[in-house]
C-alpha cells in the first residue's frame, strides 16, 4: 500500500510538487551538511588545525572508497522510480532485494579491506607525517561504521524513489542531534581526541539506520524482505545500470581525491583552510545535490510511465529553480566567507586561504546546479553510461588539470581558479548531451513489462 507520504509525479503542477518534493531534500542536505560542519568545528576548536586537516582528509578519502557503492545506490533510485511509475509491484520487490543483497556486499567487503590499507592509501595521497596518524586513527575507525552510513543513506534512496522525501529528514536529525551531543563528550569529557569524533559519527549513523530500517518496514509499507539471491538476470540488470554509475561516482571521488594531492603540495594550512572551505562549498552546493536527487525520481517516475513530455517540463522547471536559488546563497556564502571560515581554524594563513578559495568559486557553483539538474534527467532515462563519460571530461580531462595547471601558475590561489574554470565547461558538455544525445532511447524496464 502507498503511504501517504508518497507522491506521484506523473500528473498535476511540476514546478508545484518539485519545490513541495524537494524542500525535505533540502532540509535533508542541510541536516547532512550541519553534521559535517558541527564535526569540524568541534574537531578544529578542541584539537587544532591538524586534527582537522586529519578528518578532512579522511572525509575524503571515504567518499572515493564508497564512491562505486554509491554510484549503484544512484542506479537503484532510477530503476525503482521507474517500477514505481509504471506500477509494477513485483519488479518492484525483486529490484529491491537484489539491491540490498548485491550493495551490502559490496559494503561490507568494502569496510574490511578500507580498514586494513588505511594508512597505506593517506601516505599514497601525500598527507603531511604531522596529520597522518591522526588521520589513520580516525579513517580506521569510520571504516568500522561504513555499512551504517550506507545503510540510512540506502534506505532515504528507496523511500524518495517511492516519493517520499519527507521521512528521510528524521533520519538524519537523528543522527546530527547524536553526533552534536556525542562529539564534545566523547573527544573532552572522555579524552578520547580524534577517536572520540569518529566512534561518535559510527554510533550516531548506526542509531539513524536502525531507526530508519524499523521505521521503513513497520510503518512506511516498504517492500523489503528477508534478502535471498536474487536471479542472475538482477544482477546483469543492476550492474549493467550500475557498473557505469559507479564508475562515475569513483570518477567524481577521485578526481576530488586527485585535487587534494594538489592541495596537500601547499602545507598543513592550506590542508586546514581547504577542508574549512569545503564545508562551506557544501552550502552553495546543497540547491544542486537536492534538485539532482528530486529530479532523478521525478523523471524516472515519467519515464517509467512513458510520459515524456512531462520529463522536458521538469528538467526546465529544475534549471529555473536551481539559477534562482544558486545564485542568493552564492551571494550569501561570498560576503560571509572570512567569518564563515574563521569559525573553523583561527590559524591567520589557513583562514586567508580558506576565504580565498571560496570567494573565487562561489559564484561558478550555479553552473555546477545545470550538472546537477541535467545529469539527473538522463540518469533517470538510464544513461548511466554516458553521464559517465561526461564525468570523465569533467574531472579528468577537465578540473583536475585546471587545477593543478593554475596552482602551478598562481600557486595556492590557483587552486579556486581551476576550479572555477571547469565547472563552466563541463556545464556546456552536461547540456550539450542533453540537448543532442540519444537517451530518450534508452529502455531500463521494458523488459520486465513484457513477460
Amino acid at each position: 500500500m502507498k503511504s501517504n507520504t508518497q507522491h506521484d509525479f506523473t500528473e498535476g503542477n511540476i514546478m508545484k510538487k518539485m519545490i513541495v518534493f524537494s524542500s525535505p531534500i533540502f532540509l535533508t542536505n542541510i541536516l547532512q551538511t550541519s553534521y559535517q560542519v558541527i564535526d569540524t568545528l568541534w574537531v578544529g576548536n578542541l584539537l587544532g588545525a591538524n586534527a582537522l586537516g586529519a578528518i578532512s582528509i579522511s572525509g575524503t578519502v571515504i567518499f572515493t572508497i564508497l564512491s562505486f557503492i554509491i554510484g549503484i545506490n544512484t542506479a537503484a533510485l532510477t530503476v525503482l522510480s521507474q517500477f514505481r511509475g509504471a506500477n509494477d509491484n513485483k519488479g518492484l520487490k525483486n529490484s529491491l532485494n537484489a539491491f540490498v543483497v548485491t550493495l551490502g556486499s559490496l559494503t561490507f567487503i568494502v569496510g574490511i579491506i578500507g580498514y586494513f590499507v588505511s594508512g597505506h592509501i593517506l601516505q599514497w595521497m601525500g598527507t603531511p607525517d604531522s596529520i597522518l596518524p591522526l588521520a589513520t586513527l580516525y579513517l580506521k575507525i569510520n571504516f568500522i561504521g561504513i555499512l551504517f552510513l550506507f545503510g540510512y543513506n540506502f534506505i532515504a534512496t528507496v523511500l524518495r524513489a517511492l516519493g517520499d522525501s519527507k521521512t528521510p529528514v528524521r533520519f538524519v536529525l537523528l543522527a546530527v542531534i547524536l553526533n552534536t551531543i556525542l562529539d564534545p563528550i566523547f573527544i573532552s569529557v572522555l579524552d578520547m581526541g580524534i577517536a572520540g569524533a569518529a566512534y561518535a559519527t559510527v554510533f550516531s549513523q548506526g542509531t539513524a539506520f536502525l531507526y530508519g530500517l524499523l521505521y521503513s518496514i513497520y510503518k512506511a509499507s516498504v517492500p523489503f524482505s528477508i534478502p535471498f539471491l536474487p536471479r542472475l538476470k538482477e544482477l546483469k540488470h543492476i550492474f549493467k545500470l550500475g557498473l557505469p554509475s559507479g564508475l562515475s561516482m569513483m570518477v567524481i571521488s577521485g578526481g576530488v581525491l586527485a585535487i587534494m594531492t594538489v592541495v596537500t603540495s601547499f602545507g598543513e594550512e592550506v590542508v586546514a583552510g581547504f577542508g574549512a572551505a569545503q564545508r562551506l562549498d557544501s552550502l552553495i552546493m546543497l540547491p544542486a545535490l537536492t534538485l539532482g536527487s528530486a529530479i532523478n525520481s521525478m523523471a524516472g517516475q515519467n519515464i517509467g510511465a512513458e510520459k515524456w513530455d512531462r520529463v522536458g517540463k521538469i528538467a526546465k522547471s529544475g534549471l529555473i529553480l536551481i539559477a534562482s536559488v544558486s545564485v542568493i546563497i552564492s551571494a550569501l556564502v561570498f560576503f560571509s566567507a572570512e567569518y564563515a571560515v574563521s569559525l573553523f581554524v583561527k590559524d591567520p594563513e589557513t583562514v586567508e586561504f580558506g576565504t580565498t578559495y571560496v570567494k573565487t568559486v562561489a559564484f561558478f557553483y550555479p553552473f555546477l546546479g545545470i550538472n546537477f539538474v541535467l545529469n539527473g534527467v538522463v540518469r533517470a532515462a538510464g544513461a548511466m553510461f554516458q553521464v559517465f563519460v561526461l564525468n570523465v571530461l569533467s574531472f579528468w580531462v577537465l578540473r583536475y588539470p585546471l587545477t593543478y595547471f593554475f596552482s602551478q601558475w598562481y600557486g595556492e590561489r590557483g587552486i579556486g581558479i581551476g576550479m572555477a574554470s571547469s565547472l563552466v565547461v563541463s556545464s556546456l558538455l552536461a547540456l550539450g548531451y542533453y540537448r543532442w544525445g540519444r537517451w530518450r532511447e534508452i529502455k531500463v524496464i521494458e523488459a520486465e513489462n513484457k513477460k
